[in-house]
């Protein structure tokens, strides 16, 4: 039976009562020495559980505003960061009846913390018998993101053949049209030099490319890890705290830099050819089974990022998502074109067991439809492919094997990524040159509570 706390009070009168005017024995006397204080024992556990259920939607809300406030911490100044968890908290105050406030807030931008206490008083039922109208509450609440912790971010870029398409559609068109190369696709990879009417004008198909200003998915990709950067000079000043290395993916992991807080040192091997990131090379393979397991070695295990010796690990990869071997679609005749696939998420566990985040950033393969060798191979199915008898792969839920294998790209990567929101899908060269920098932030306000 569930009675109102109005309907409870009124029983428990008139038991009191009734037994006060019992006249049989001690009954009245007893009953007046322990009534009072068995009704205040009883009042005070109800009224303390409503009061703490009362503080656990209070913490509930705090913490939610919070949650809210530092995924903006970069957007508006501290004072506008106050206003928005007043709001956000009132907010949720409001969807409770609940009466309580916010006491002090303290926003401190560059360590990327929140914390926050919040009290409130709970009126009290039974216990007004004895003059105690209220119960006082309060929540105290604090929050940071990975932006204040030690942290190693591994910045991984496919070097394959593929990459070195050019980054645009126009691009693609104005190569495509162009009467001195023969090529659209990865062209200026070979060694040749580029001749019109017999004389030469450029010592590789690469420098011709170059000298029309058309810039390659491998340039973009550049400009994209040097907007990481400029993100990590300004998330980390003294250059104390986070580590950036970098490293090529092809039939293998290459390391270019192992983790160094220097930025500066990482941005002289971007714009180094013989670092091999520039667009002057690409490797002839991408093997992720293989690439993906050596690049756990490099990685490690993640820690708790409470200091330099046990830091939290970033994987920032840049890729197209194709397993693939040049070999494959032009010298074999089609015993191998089953084998260009999309990457199985699979083998991105290597990283994410040891606890290393794994942040996405798919450059997206535009479709290249006068290429005879797209279209043998990406263009096909997926029950086409070699992906689950070759690379073991499982098709994702809900999707239909007759999906190209260029569409089921997107839908592979956003798998191997750590969660959806550490996926991006970037066409245009404005979106890949933003995209790790995206990505990155989005990693720095992910959040915890601490408190």
């Amino acid at each position: 039976m569930h009675l109102h706390f109005g309907s409870f009070r009124q029983l428990i009168a008139r038991r009191m009562a009734s037994m006060v005017s019992d006249r049989s024995g001690n009954v009245a006397l007893t009953v007046a020495i322990c009534i009072i204080p068995m009704i205040l024992a009883i009042g005070a556990g109800l009224d303390y559980t409503r009061a703490y259920n009362v503080q656990s939607r209070m913490q509930s809300d705090l913490d939610a505003a919070l949650v809210a406030a530092i995924k903006e911490i970069d957007e508006y100044d501290e004072d506008e960061i106050v206003e928005k968890i007043k709001e956000w908290f009132d907010a949720q105050s409001e969807k409770q009846s609940a009466t309580y406030d916010l006491t002090e807030i303290t926003v401190d931008k560059t360590g990327h913390t929140i914390t926050a206490s919040a009290s409130g008083t709970v009126p009290t039922t039974l216990m007004t018998l004895a003059d105690i109208k209220t119960v006082p509450v309060g929540v105290l609440s604090a929050i940071e993101g990975p932006a204040t912790s030690y942290l190693e971010v591994y910045i991984v870029l496919d070097k394959s053949p593929s990459m070195l398409l050019a980054a645009t559609s126009e691009g693609q068109a104005m190569l495509r049209a162009d009467k001195n190369i023969t090529c659209e696709f990865a062209c200026h990879d070979t060694k040749d030099p580029v001749k019109r009417n017999g004389s030469v004008i450029a010592s590789t198909y690469y420098n011709y490319i170059k000298s029309l200003g058309v810039k390659l998915r491998t340039d973009v990709a550049l400009d994209a890890v040097e907007e990481v950067l400029d993100m990590v000079d300004a998330a980390d000043k003294d250059h104390a705290r986070i580590k950036v290395g970098l490293y090529s993916l092809g039939e293998t992991i290459s390391e270019v830099l192992e983790p160094t807080y220097s930025t500066s040192t990482a941005r002289k091997k971007l714009s180094d050819d013989s670092s091999g990131l520039t667009s002057a090379t690409s490797m002839s393979a991408t093997y992720f089974q293989t690439a993906l397991k050596a690049l756990k070695k490099e990685v490690g295990t993640a820690g708790d990022g409470s200091s330099a010796a046990s830091p939290l690990k970033l994987v920032l990869l840049l890729t197209d998502g194709v397993q693939s071997n040049r070999d494959w679609v032009i010298k074999w005749s089609g015993k191998y074109w089953g084998q260009v696939t999309p990457l199985n998420p699979d083998w991105c566990d290597y990283l994410k067991d040891n606890d290393a985040t794994m942040a996405i950033l798919y450059t997206e393969y535009l479709a290249i439809p006068a290429d005879w060798g797209y279209n043998a191979t990406l263009a096909k199915s997926m029950a086409n492919s070699d992906w689950v008898s070759t690379w073991g792969g499982t098709l994702h839920t809900g999707v239909s094997s007759s999906t190209t294998r260029h569409d089921y790209i997107p839908i592979a990567l956003q798998d191997c990524a750590s969660s959806s929101d550490l996926f991006i899908s970037a066409a245009s060269e404005d979106e890949i040159t933003a995209g790790l920098s995206t990505l990155f932030n989005q990693y720095l306000t992910s959040v915890r509570l601490t408190q």
